[in-house]
């Protein structure tokens, strides 16, 4: 990759080893001005040890770092105008909440006056404004992380770099702040890159998705694309629930399951040759059942196991006896369950649209 204009970073053959531990290898990503991207991927997997380098806080083994197409490789994190924001708010608990907003400001010599409306703008806008005399131990976490935002945000960094920022808050005041994190993002235009293992905040905070494992990247794409259409195993085994079933290639448009044929996609020609191991995922609400008759491609009888209430979902265990009472996951709504009266030991047909069905090389993950 040569340095491309019009992104504001670029990462070209990134590396990093710790002794004889390599913990990232060959990244490369750009990031456009403006864009909001999550790093997603279980503990262990780099995405920590990638923001750092991107802050200037860790010094990478191999590749280069562009900013605006400019070498930033060996800058030290002072120098690359960035804004961070960690899990752990970093508050000076003996500074007044404004003393701990305008902390870079003051360090940057600005201004008394520029300083005051700074802090006044930036409590606003992250609603809360009036309280810079409390103590951060006077506020809740929630009110904690906003302020540890605005600190942040207050010398106006070209790029927001946030280091799994929500985890340690409760569900409640998560949804909230994450909500407000990317509308503040959005109206600022600010470039933003987030750290994160859960999900659920990557598919509804980012415009893109980079997943991470054992230090490689495994997929880039939208919250849609990631959920849709995944790349390989791993993608479709850690964002979502998938259904796995090992299967045999017979065909172009065509897999066995244990003795059942199935209908798939077509896939390219290196993974379309008969005889081949490959393995079938499907999500648990692709299953369908209304109006299946037999005829249905990927048509089975199955019988309802523990099912489980999520909420807006029903979760329910199929056995599938023609797939050797292969154990499959299914998602209701709620209207759905009622409808059908769902109970443990019924018995219902059910059918996997073709076009639903992932083709993966190999056999199932253990």
């Amino acid at each position: 990759m040569q340095n491309p204009s019009g992104h504001m970073l670029a990462l070209e053959g990134i590396g990093k080893r710790f002794g004889k531990t390599e913990v990232l290898r060959d990244i490369d990503l750009t990031i456009g001005e403006g864009e909001f991207v999550c790093f997603l991927g279980p503990s262990g997997c780099g995405k920590s040890t990638l923001l750092r380098i991107i802050a200037g806080l860790e010094v990478q083994s191999d590749g280069r770092l562009f900013k605006q197409g400019t070498d930033i490789s060996r800058l030290p994190a002072a120098a690359r105008d960035v804004g961070i924001l960690f899990q752990s708010y970093a508050l000076f608990p003996n500074l007044s909440v404004a003393d701990n907003v305008s902390y870079g400001l003051v360090n940057r010599r600005t201004p008394r006056a520029e300083i005051q409306r700074r802090v006044e703008e930036l409590l606003t806008l992250v609603g809360l404004p009036g309280i810079g005399e409390r103590l951060p131990g006077q506020l809740s976490g929630g009110q904690q992380q906003r302020i540890a935002l605005a600190r942040a945000l207050a010398p106006s960094p070209r790029v927001l770099l946030l280091d799994e920022p929500l985890s340690a808050l409760d569900a409640k005041v998560r949804v909230h702040l994450r909500q407000q994190i990317r509308q503040l993002q959005s109206a600022l235009r600010l470039t933003t890159i987030m750290v994160t293992h859960d999900q659920e905040e990557a598919l509804t905070m980012a415009d893109r998705i980079v997943v991470m494992n054992h230090g490689v990247i495994e997929q880039i794409g939208t919250p849609e694309e990631i959920y849709q259409r995944p790349a390989s195993r791993f993608v479709a085994d850690f964002v979502g629930k998938m259904n796995f079933l090992p299967a045999v290639r017979t065909g172009a448009e065509e897999a066995r399951v244990g003795d059942v044929r199935w209908t798939v996609p077509r896939t390219d020609a290196a993974e379309d040759g008969a005889g081949k191991d490959v393995t079938l995922g499907f999500r648990p609400e692709e299953i369908c059942f209304r109006h299946v008759s037999e005829q249905q491609p990927n048509s089975h009888a199955v019988r309802v196991g523990d099912i489980e209430f999520l909420g807006a979902t029903w979760r329910t265990a199929l056995t599938c006896p023609a797939l050797g009472d292969a154990a499959l996951i299914a998602d209701f709504s709620c209207a759905d369950a009622r409808t059908l009266g769902l109970h443990t030991g019924q018995e219902l047909r059910v059918a996997i649209p073709p076009e639903h069905v992932h083709v993966f090389p190999g056999g199932v993950m253990r």
